[in-house]
């Protein structure tokens, strides 16, 4: 079993509803995301998923997100932007956008607030 992750990052803002301390008013961050995707077998040359690939379908996911306010995106009307449901929004949408390449699957999406503390999402 081969795990392969990319790291990206985006800049965004948000708040955290009902959230007792400063995190409730709107502020940002330079978030860190790294994305894990698993595979059993090579393919033909030898690599499980190529690096560009993988960091093509994290783009497109994170350039949803990327110099917004998180809490206006669809995803985050219900649910809090706070670390863990982004990570997770991250998974489920890189998730769909890789289930094209066959003997490839998501493993794991961490998300970082800063380069010190995050929050990692698997299933």
């Amino acid at each position: 079993m081969y795990e392969i992750f990319v790291e990206r990052e985006f800049a965004a803002a948000h708040y955290l509803r009902d959230y007792p301390g400063n995190c409730e008013h709107l502020h940002g961050h330079n978030w860190i995301v790294r994305a894990f995707v698993r595979v059993e077998k090579l393919n033909e040359i030898h690599v499980g998923i190529d690096f560009r690939d993988l960091k093509k379908a994290l783009d497109s996911v994170l350039q949803e997100l990327d110099h917004t306010n998180i809490n206006d995106h669809p995803a985050f009307q219900e649910r809090n932007p706070s670390s863990e449901n982004i990570a997770y929004f991250i998974f489920h949408s890189l998730k769909e956008r890789l289930q094209h390449i066959e003997g490839v699957e998501v493993a794991k999406v961490t998300v970082c607030e800063t380069p010190k503390t995050g929050v990692t999402y698997s299933e």
